[in-house]
């Protein structure tokens, strides 16, 4: 396996760019005439002007902007993905729909994987309040537990999204995670192949109940490559492959973490044979919208009216063969920033992109946990709260608040008073890293590939140094 060079990775963007050009400056007023719309002012948001790519095996126009439905609000304020206790806001989410249609967003993305089950009514919902030709649904096959391995429940699950979705037809479906678990072939097998599942879903493709099948890449590139073998050979037939792709992963996503692959990688393959890709994790799970002040600063002096996450997004929609990029936006102003961004689209320059790649230097060698705050390893059996855990260590690391600089660090005891004191606001004592067991259970859901394990004990193990020696600093 070989990333794309240096030079094809400009001739990609460069390329994109130019072909995206006319779509820069147009936009007309009520008498009809142009005039030059900023994406960054967010007062101004022109209907209109979204940017769309057209799915070759359809004819499809998809917005360059997916809706993902994984964060539904809730009446709480939270997110329906991390609070399974509190009601979706429906009224929210109408709003929000309406709102992105109104806008030229017209992909939404839900699976019965998402909001502990709930996302896929709730779009149904929403959705069916509009023509069903003015959108298109993407929902997934997320078969993850040997249960729905039966071929009678993998089914009765696609059956239920039908349901749940108030149609009789999904536009894009998916084979959801594949590559996920210790063993990736021997899951996908189980999950696809031996009880026939794989063929049927062609079969309802034939009968017109998926427009497009695809699959959705987390983890082992080998499981990846077979699929794409299948495609050349005609065995099956990819219409779209949904991948992470950012400008940390671009580059570093091997490097971060063995088990995970670059997206040039990624991408080069499937442009390569001219599979429209899906960009899923545009910000790592917000993780490219919270960069370290220093580095936020550098973006904000090149594009001082653009927000740090729209660099992300841009840098997604850019390529050639992105048909969508995925935000699971919770709030109204998340999606209302998006639109603008992408209403219309301006792509990096390949100056941009070689800025970015420093940026992503930078990032990675900050050695943060890679996790996305996906949720998918939680509830843990014990307790735990994996991904706040996480979440407060690479915080303490982008902010420069982790004390570990040193011995003549005049600073160490300001930076171990905020990394304990902010541990306990953000993990209860009960759910901190002390009290993982190992057990292992959450590793073989984590899309990224950690191993969940070994970073508690880390963490633990850190914490308890520091706890230990308020005035010699250690290293994490």
């Amino acid at each position: 396996m070989k990333a794309i060079n240096r030079r094809d990775f400009l001739k990609i963007f460069s390329g994109a760019a130019v072909a995206s050009s006319s779509l820069l400056v147009a936009c007309k007023n009520k008498e009809g005439d142009t005039k030059e719309v900023k994406t960054s002012d967010k007062s101004m948001i022109p209907r209109g002007k979204m940017t769309t790519r057209k799915n070759h095996n359809t004819g499809d126009e998809v917005s360059l902007l997916g809706f993902g439905m994984m964060r539904l609000p809730v009446i709480d304020g939270a997110s329906g993905r991390e609070n399974s206790s509190s009601e979706i806001d429906q009224e929210m989410v109408n709003k929000q729909v309406d709102y992105a249609l109104e806008h030229g967003v017209n992909y939404f993305d839900t699976s019965p994987a998402y909001c502990q089950g709930r996302s896929e009514s709730s779009t149904g919902i929403a959705l069916k309040r509009h023509k069903r030709d003015t959108y298109y649904i993407a929902t997934k096959l997320s078969n993850f537990s040997p249960e729905s391995w039966k071929r009678e429940e993998s089914i009765k699950m696609f059956e239920n999204s039908l349901k749940y979705l108030q149609t009789d037809y999904i536009d894009y479906l998916l084979l959801h995670g594949i590559g996920m678990g210790e063993d990736a072939l021997d899951n996908f097998n189980k999950r696809y192949m031996d009880n026939g599942i794989l063929d049927w879903l062609v079969e309802q493709k034939k009968k017109g109940r998926i427009r497009n099948l695809g699959f959705s890449y987390h983890g082992d590139v080998k499981i990846y490559d077979l699929l794409l073998k299948w495609h050349d050979e005609g065995k099956y037939h990819w219409d779209f492959v949904q991948i992470e792709l950012n400008y940390l992963d671009w580059e570093f996503a091997d490097e971060i973490n063995p088990r995970n692959t670059d997206a040039s990688y990624l991408y080069e393959e499937l442009h390569k044979r001219n599979i429209p890709a899906v960009i899923m994790e545009p910000l790592l799970g917000g993780r490219l919208a919270n960069i370290p002040t220093y580095i936020a600063k550098q973006l904000k002096h090149k594009r001082p009216e653009d927000s740090v996450a729209s660099w992300a997004f841009r840098y997604a929609g850019t390529p050639e063969g992105v048909l969508t990029v995925l935000s699971g936006m919770t709030y109204m102003e998340h999606l209302k920033e998006n639109v603008a961004t992408y209403s219309p689209l301006e792509p990096v320059t390949p100056g941009e992109n070689e800025f970015l790649l420093s940026v992503a230097q930078k990032i990675y060698n900050l050695k943060t946990i890679p996790c996305n705050e996906c949720n998918y390893c939680m509830p843990c059996p014990y307790g735990i709260n994996i991904p706040a855990i996480f979440s407060h260590f690479n915080k303490c690391i982008n902010e420069g608040n982790m004390p570990n600089r040193g011995a003549n660090d005049p600073e160490y005891a300001k930076h171990r008073r905020a990394y304990l004191i902010g541990y306990d606001r953000s993990v209860p004592k009960l759910r901190q890293a002390n009290h993982c067991i190992g057990c292992k259970q959450c590793n073989e859901h984590c899309p990224q590939r950690i191993n969940i394990p070994r970073e508690m004990r880390r963490i633990d193990e850190f914490t308890e140094d520091i706890k230990r020696h308020p005035d010699k600093p250690q290293q994490a």
